[in-house]
């Protein structure tokens, strides 16, 4: 799904930065220049970011 409509960046986009490191909405609007325009996208931006995060965090092995 689009997000950022001024530059064409994905959801499958963000989550791949994510993947590949970048964890701030300044690092993805550096990279991706998502939020860099008219900043329409940037809630969504926001949800999409966290969202993966999190799913990165709760695959990470719990350590005790």
């Amino acid at each position: 799904m689009y997000i950022c409509l001024c530059h064409g960046v994905t959801d499958t986009q963000i989550e791949n930065a994510v993947d590949n490191g970048l964890e701030t909405m300044k690092q993805l609007k550096d990279e991706l220049k998502v939020a860099s325009q008219c900043g329409k996208c940037c809630q969504c931006t926001k949800k999409v970011l966290n969202r993966k995060l999190m799913q990165i965090a709760e695959a990470q092995p719990s350590v005790a």
